[in-house]
């Protein structure tokens, strides 16, 4: 990821009318100015709409579960959703393990925090990345390889906030967003443990017996 985008503390918890939603709005506009020289540099043409982010975003998820085929993994649809980067980081530990995830709503609109572009080895290959804000309810349940819950619930919604980068060759006409991977702040809370599961002991033989 090029130049990270750097979550302001408290964001979808400060209000405006606070001391420290104050000094978060004034970081967001001086953030804002090197995303303009980039949005300026490949131009509009080049742009990408909130709608196709938000698609890319939810097919992703989709796909990543399997439950719009089936219950069938697609690597391939997966591939051309994210990025090489970020592939392996999506399927790491997903083996054996089923994923149930389901979209309830936005709480607030998709927006673009963060604006890069760039040239890698030279000023002409030009990459384009946008980090997109998210704020969303969503259920998300993981089971092991024998039905047990590990995490999360299917009855159980949360709030999500999400800073997702996506990455564009801006060099191919014909070239797609994909998802590029995902900026953690420091000051997020950490992620509930994982639900230990232990294998039941077979009953002993002789005291069936008996």
């Amino acid at each position: 990821i090029m130049d990270p985008y750097v979550p302001p503390e408290g964001d979808a918890r400060l209000t405006s009318l606070s001391k420290d939603g104050v000094t978060q709005q004034m970081q967001k506009l001086r953030q804002t100015a090197a995303s303009q020289l980039a949005e300026f540099v490949w131009g509009e043409k080049r742009g990408i709409c909130g709608g196709e982010r938000w698609n890319l975003w939810g097919e992703k998820k989709w796909n990543l579960c399997g439950e719009k085929r089936g219950n069938f993994f697609n690597k391939q649809k997966l591939h051309s959703l994210v990025t090489e980067r970020c592939y392996p980081d999506m399927v790491r530990g997903n083996r054996y393990r089923t994923i149930r995830w389901r979209f309830l709503e936005s709480l607030e609109p998709p927006r673009v925090v963060h604006v890069r572009c760039e040239g890698i080895l030279n000023r002409g290959n030009l990459y384009g990345q946008v980090t997109v804000r998210m704020h969303s309810r969503q259920i998300l349940a993981i089971y092991d390889r024998f039905g047990r819950l590990m995490y999360g619930g299917e009855e159980i919604p949360k709030d999500v906030l999400e800073y997702v980068v996506f990455e564009r060759y801006l060099v191919n006409p014909y070239g797609t967003w994909r998802m590029h991977g995902k900026i953690v702040p420091e000051w997020a809370p950490p992620k509930d443990p994982i639900i230990k599961t232990v294998m039941i002991p077979a009953p002993d033989p002789s005291q069936e017996h008996k």
